[in-house]
């Protein structure tokens, strides 16, 4: 009997080892996990001033963007026809000289060549005695209509030389017109100084592109002697389709990123929308005029790719280098401390859900509540995600 007693209480206090022991062990993972949860959430990174600047680290805001209730498009850089010119002569001749190469910014009326005509000497000759014949006739109309009111001429008289008058002003002014289209100075030419050649002015502002000509060639009026293109008014045309057509309006932001220029972005306005399709992919042309304001150089037929911003909802983005990806999670680097003495910055990683992604831009929507106008890396965060990864290794 003593045996069987002391069996039992043998059996029972292991047991109650076991559900003691088992009781005790979730309080103490709780409690790690607790601890653990601390340490990841005030895990932070430091790095001082030169360190940033070796790797490129840039700081910034959470902006607003709109991203979402936008078209996509692309399309590529124009210039509209008044935009471009070809170089012609009214004249005929052999060019002399040519006064720009191909690139040279010049001015509308800026002088681009000179081209020898021997035949315009006459037109200046003529152009002479006509004057000359034209202050004749005037002093004598003008004689006859002092006689006219002294009642010693007749009607016919000074009707004639009033018509002679007029004709010979018509001739003139027309010798004129014809003149100052060959770029001839009229006034040089009334005073005797009479020229072989014509200057060839440019009729727009803008660069030199190809030159047609050389010296000593011999060009007409059908001839193309170079062209200009003024690309300062350049704008971009985009391929919209059917389905987006009824979204775009005029007066429409549109953001533009030209892809072979390093991805730079421009910013434009819609302007002008083509009511008919432009081809066999059933797209109509949206015209945007750009806002250049770094005077970023650009040129026909460069590549853009475009949102079209047709709505009004803003969200929160940042630069795509501002994310990082951990473990399947996203994350963005939050500045939580700066030591301005010691030229150091400590960061956070706040973990983010992300949504569209365009134009180098990323929707983020943080999972905890950040700081009003909170300060982040808005690129290099990969090195700041390395450099902790590291640190963790380092500890473990």
């Amino acid at each position: 009997m003593k045996t069987i007693i002391k069996s039992i209480a043998i059996i029972f206090f292991t047991v109650s080892v076991i559900s003691f022991t088992s009781c005790k062990e979730p309080k103490a993972t709780q409690a790690e996990m607790e601890t653990a949860t601390e340490e990841e959430h005030s895990e932070a990174v430091e790095i001082n001033k030169e360190q940033m600047e070796a790797v490129g680290i840039e700081l910034g805001k959470i902006e607003m963007k709109n991203l979402s209730s936008v078209v996509k498009s692309n399309g590529q850089l124009t210039l509209l026809p008044q935009n471009k010119a070809d170089v012609n002569s009214l004249a005929a001749g052999i060019v002399k000289r040519i006064t720009v190469t191909e690139g040279t910014a010049v001015m509308q009326g800026q002088t681009l060549a000179w081209l020898e005509n021997l035949d315009i000497v006459k037109l200046q000759e003529e152009y002479l005695t006509l004057k000359n014949e034209m202050v004749y006739s005037k002093q004598e109309y003008e004689r006859q209509q002092e006689l006219s009111r002294q009642n010693a001429g007749t009607g016919k008289v000074l009707q004639q030389t009033e018509s002679k008058y007029e004709v010979d002003k018509a001739r003139v002014t027309g010798l004129e017109m014809q003149l100052r289209q060959l770029n001839i100075d009229v006034n040089a030419v009334s005073n005797g100084k009479l020229t072989t050649q014509i200057p060839i002015t440019a009729p727009i502002s803008g660069v030199v592109g190809e030159i047609h000509i050389k010296t000593g060639s011999y060009v007409d009026m059908q001839t193309s002697l170079m062209e200009i293109a003024d690309n300062t008014k350049m704008q971009a045309d985009l391929q919209v389709f059917e389905k987006d057509f009824p979204k775009v309006e005029n007066g429409q932001k549109v953001d533009m990123l030209i892809t072979n220029m390093g991805n730079k972005t421009l910013s434009g306005t819609v302007y002008s929308i083509n009511q008919s399709f432009g081809n066999e992919s059933k797209a109509i042309t949206v015209h945007v005029k750009i806002n250049n304001p770094e005077k970023v150089k650009l040129l026909p037929g460069m590549y853009v790719s475009a949102l079209i911003n047709v709505g009004n909802q803003n969200v929160q983005a940042v630069p795509a280098d501002a994310v990082v990806d951990a473990e399947g999670r996203k994350y963005i680097f939050l500045l939580s401390k700066e030591e301005k003495e010691e030229a150091s910055f400590q960061f956070q990683k706040v973990e983010v859900s992300t949504g569209v992604t365009e134009l180098g831009y990323v929707e983020i929507t943080p999972l905890e509540e950040l700081p009003e106008n909170a300060t982040i890396i808005t690129k290099g965060a990969f090195y700041v995600m390395s450099k902790m990864s590291g640190g963790e290794e380092e500890e473990e």
